[in-house]
């Protein structure tokens, strides 16, 4: 199945571009996943644990980056594996692309290509599209609470000169904490998505959004 989601990003596109080639800066923000070793510049090994409702599925695989193309600011992850406890599989092909806004900014558009098999097909189409926007929705509020942290710590970088004169220092605000994805509550993601899947189904009965 495909899921398209997008977000924006208050920040330049080549920032972010940086930002979104770190493999190891990026895993940060996906919650529920970990990197377990780095083969090398465009392979590494990790670990997905997500919960839904009652069911916990534990996948141990392998990330590619297939694609990069910095002049288009567009990148192509592929990632597979196989459950821990039980016999399904899942991969994924995740293409990211990066446009600047005309108010400053970036926005970046995600296609994931999704294939499951095991615990993970049981679910519907509909679900997993909600779990997904939800799970961006993180992922995007880490990125850029991390990518302003950045910023600032490189603000709060006081040159050599000013410690020949350090009254003319100006004071400097706090550097804001760098966020980690939390692991998102299976109860509530599966709470979440039937509230969705109800208002789906009222908009299609009455023809308007139900708020």
């Amino acid at each position: 199945m495909e899921i398209t989601n997008s977000f924006e990003v208050p920040a330049p596109t080549e920032k972010v571009w940086s930002y979104m080639l770190d493999v190891t800066k990026v895993v940060v923000c996906m919650p529920g996943a970990s990197l377990t070793e780095t083969i090398d510049d465009t392979h590494w090994k990790g670990k997905l644990t997500m919960k839904l409702g009652p069911v916990s599925l534990n996948f141990a695989g392998k990330v590619e980056m297939a694609e990069r193309d910095d002049e288009a600011h567009r990148v192509v992850l592929k990632a597979s594996g196989m459950e821990q406890r039980g016999k399904g599989a899942a991969s994924a092909t995740v293409t990211s692309k990066l446009e600047s806004m005309d108010e400053g900014g970036t926005r970046v558009d995600v296609v994931q290509d999704i294939k499951v098999s095991g615990q993970a097909a049981q679910f519907s189409r509909g679900m997993m599209q909600d779990v997904s926007a939800k799970l961006t929705k993180q992922f995007a509020e880490c990125l850029k609470t991390n990518i302003s942290v950045e910023e600032a710590e490189a603000a709060a970088i006081v040159p050599e000169a000013a410690d020949a004169n350090p009254d003319a220092v100006e004071p400097r605000a706090p550097v804001p904490q760098r966020m980690e994805a939390k692991p998102v509550s299976g109860l509530r993601l599966a709470f979440g998505a039937l509230g969705s899947a109800i208002a789906r189904f009222f908009k299609r009965l009455f023809g308007r959004k139900i708020e």
